[in-house]
């Protein structure tokens, strides 16, 4: 037996070097104080873990210990993250990304949710806790995972609170909409008046709607209810300047842990019924879009103790599994992006004090100590301090132009429930099981798709959505007014959802999935253009006998459609020089690394988009582009061209002529060599990867990619594909774009980057048979 813990990482590499000679590893045997019973461990070829253990307890803190043994690093980043305290290890550069995470308090907020959840959870997340700690206890500076004894520090051991604080991190990247708020108060106040209306449609021939439908009066505008003030030019530019200067600073944090969502688009999923496919079998396919970062988001895990299995994808730092299928089902997740924050324009007094609906208040001032390092590379630490004002509304964390607004959002809630219900996920065994599990769930909405052993598929859009007493917070109420006041949530019998539908099969990509009629629109205050999701559409309804390998194909799929119309419309209006209209009328609309055609049409998209938002600086560039364009030019529509613009021919043209010049400087001389491939590349940034000298251990695959932000496959983006058929579970298709460990010299690193791209079968046995077939590295865990 081994006494310690230490040669836990020493058997992996040991068996893994070894693998070629011998599939078969004899089981070695490691004592933890804190486990009741024995817990076995197997790993297959690409260290998945096969956690089975004879109690919950034991689960859980073996898979705490487990996952810290390959991404310890990672969890005290996520957690440093969240509470604001990364220029404590990366100085000055993060500064201002911790100050606007302290801003949001989820420290605090974390540590008391704790309390909330139900005992069993609790339990969850108190043994996982123990396990992370074991194996950090169980290292010394020569084993420290390399990103700590570079940037020389220890973890502080794992608490409940971190795990929690992980999903305020999801609910950051998900459902922060409050820039969205000030937006379209800006569009409201100083848009021509005409071109926010048409902005306000929300209608297109090309969307997929679940649940309801679209009525005559389609159109939906800003709260007309909130409060109104004259435009002054000056305070448009300024809450312009405030809402880019926020949204970079959020990007960078966010794409530092992989969990940026550009504009909250995250991720493909559908349901097929057996009706529809090959073999009788439903099928469930997810593939979540996150950026791309080492490493990855996801975590894969098989867990099982006598009374429960379940296999899938999980968050380092999170027990349990997020993503995936237990015995009885599988369910899998998009994000919705509903309107889950306020923000509130408060009025402050010459004493400090603010306006309330019952006059003036004394702010709570929260004081925060923020550590900064001087030198990334050595320890010490100065202190700066951040004075945080709080109203009854919550936080203040916008100052544009001196006006000051607070935020109010469902993460500010230490009720709310971020994680039960995935730990109840895991254990359902029927629809009326799943629909429980999610009934509380308070973390970030999302689209939950569902399919079982019997033959049953379903779709249930959860989450906490808050109801106002008066409007629906589309823009900034008074603070001092009660008409902001949240007064409830939407009930969760009245959230969309589907069960068995006659059209056999349900698919969601963040599109719009309600119609117009549906009477809560902060359900969908910001969803993703139709694109993604009229293409998968148009795949799954066209195909009659679905296969997990037709699925895969709908999943790798890079057909775009406003590109290939645009493509249409560029050689319609002949608004190109001959050359590249052939190229162009060539093009079969699809995002390949070889294609001329992709490149230069994408090209003259970004350019037109920005020529019209030019012309009306106060709508972004990104709304013309993925709203408007693709309407005003196939219509003609005058009101969208830019003064002294002729007609579209003029503009597109304009722009291919521009595009050419942009190409050749960023792509050299040769035309030839503008292809899609060139812009589009597998880049998977590490933390400490531009670091001079040592940056270069951290290397991932920098190759051309197929894919764009319009089609199925969105390229690096896609953070893992799921494909699995309930009662066949050992044929289950699981793959993530690196791998397990976040060690830079573990064969496992990167290793499943090749299937992840090809899009080839990644196949994740279940059954204790396929498992013991599959493990090649074997550890048993003993109480000591």
């Amino acid at each position: 037996m081994i006494s310690g813990s230490k040669t836990f990482t020493f058997l992996l590499f040991l068996a893994f070097f070894t693998f070629s000679v011998s599939s078969q590893s004899e089981t070695s045997q490691i004592s933890l104080q804190g486990l009741r019973s024995a817990v076995k461990v197997a790993r297959d070829a690409r260290s998945i873990p096969y956690i089975a253990a004879e109690n919950e307890q034991d689960l859980y803190f073996v898979q705490g210990y487990v996952t810290a043994s390959d991404r310890l690093w990672q969890l005290d980043l996520l957690r440093r993250v969240a509470r604001g305290e990364t220029a404590e290890i990366f100085g000055k550069t993060t500064l201002n990304e911790d100050k606007r995470w302290r801003k949001f308090g989820f420290a605090r907020i974390a540590e008391e949710s704790v309390r909330h959840y139900p005992q069993d959870v609790r339990d969850a997340l108190e043994n996982y806790a123990k396990g992370v700690n074991a194996y950090i206890a169980s290292l010394d500076e020569k084993s420290l995972p390399i990103e700590f004894r570079i940037l020389q520090y220890k973890p502080r051991e794992w608490t409940p609170a971190d795990s929690i604080i992980v999903g305020k991190i999801m609910a950051e990247a998900l459902s922060s909409t409050y820039n969205g708020d000030l937006l379209r108060q800006n569009l409201k106040d100083g848009a021509d008046p005409k071109k926010f209306a048409e902005l306000s449609n929300v209608v297109t021939p090309y969307d997929v709607i679940l649940f309801g439908k679209d009525t005559a009066s389609a159109a939906k505008t800003a709260n007309a209810d909130a409060f109104k003030k004259d435009h002054d030019q000056d305070d448009a530019l300024a809450v312009a300047d405030f809402i880019e200067t926020d949204r970079l600073i959020r990007e960078n944090s966010l794409s530092r842990i992989g969990l940026f969502a550009e504009d909250l688009a995250a991720s493909n999923n559908w349901v097929i019924s057996g009706k529809r496919t090959a073999d009788g079998k439903p099928i469930l396919a997810n593939d979540p879009h996150l950026m791309p970062a080492a490493p990855g988001i996801w975590y894969l895990s098989h867990l099982s103790t006598p009374k429960m299995t379940v296999a899938g994808v999980t968050f380092p730092g999170v027990p349990g599994i997020v993503l995936g299928h237990n015995e009885h089902i599988a369910w899998g997740a998009t994000n919705v992006g509903p309107d889950v924050q306020d923000l509130y324009l408060e009025t402050f007094n010459e004493k400090g004090e603010y306006n309330s609906p019952s006059g003036w208040k004394a702010p709570v001032v929260r004081k925060e100590e923020i550590k900064v390092r001087s030198n990334p590379l050595k320890p010490e630490t100065t202190v700066e301090m951040l004075e945080v004002i709080e109203t009854g509304n919550g936080p203040v964390v916008a100052e544009p132009n001196g006006k000051r607004y607070s935020l109010k959002w469902t993460a500010f809630d230490p009720k709310s429930n971020d994680f039960s219900a995935f730990y109840y996920l895991n254990r359902a065994v029927n629809w009326d099981g799943f629909k429980t599990a999610l009934r509380d769930y308070g973390g970030a909405m999302q689209n939950f798709v569902y399919a079982d052993t019997k033959g049953n598929i379903g779709w249930y859009a959860a989450g906490k959505i808050p109801l106002r007493r008066k409007g629906d917070g589309a823009v900034p109420y008074d603070g001092a007014s009660t008409d902001g006041d949240w007064i409830g949530s939407i009930p969760f019998d009245e959230l969309p959802h589907l069960y068995n539908p006659s059209e056999g099969f349900i698919m969601t990509a963040n599109q719009r999935i309600v119609g117009t009629d549906y009477k809560y629109p902060q359900l969908v205050r910001d969803f993703a253009a139709p694109w993604r999701a009229r293409r998968l559409y148009d795949l799954i309804s066209n195909d009659k006998k679905a296969t997990m390998d037709s699925t895969t194909a709908a999943q790798m799929d890079v057909h775009n459609i406003p590109l290939k119309m645009l493509a249409e419309d560029i050689v319609r209006l002949k608004a190109a020089d001959d050359t590249s209209l052939k190229v162009i009328g060539e093009w079969d609309g699809k995002m390949v690394p070889d294609s001329r055609g992709a490149l230069i049409v994408n090209e003259i998209r970004l350019c037109a988009a920005e020529k019209i938002s030019a012309s009306e600086p106060v709508i972004p560039a990104y709304l013309i582009r993925e709203r408007i364009l693709h309407r005003a030019v196939r219509e003609g529509s005058a009101l969208w061209l830019p003064k002294g613009v002729a007609d579209y021919s003029e503009l597109l043209r304009s722009c291919a002529d521009r595009s050419a010049t942009t190409l050749s400087e960023r792509f050299g001389a040769d035309p030839q060599k503008w292809v899609w491939g060139s812009n589009s590349a597998a880049r998977f940034p590490h933390p400490l990867a531009v670091a001079p000298l040592i940056g270069a251990q951290f290397a991932t695959p920098n190759t051309a990619i197929a894919g764009s932000g319009q089609t199925p496959n969105v390229a690096s983006y896609v953070s893992m594909r799921h494909v699995s058929s309930p009662g066949n579970w050992d044929a289950t298709r699981f793959v993530i774009p690196l791998g397990q460990s976040g060690d830079p010299k573990s064969p496992n690193y990167k290793d499943q980057f090749e299937k992840w791209s090809s899009g080839k079968a990644s196949v994740f046995p279940f059954s204790k048979e396929a498992v013991d077939k599959g493990a090649i590295v074997r550890v048993e865990f003993r109480p000591e």
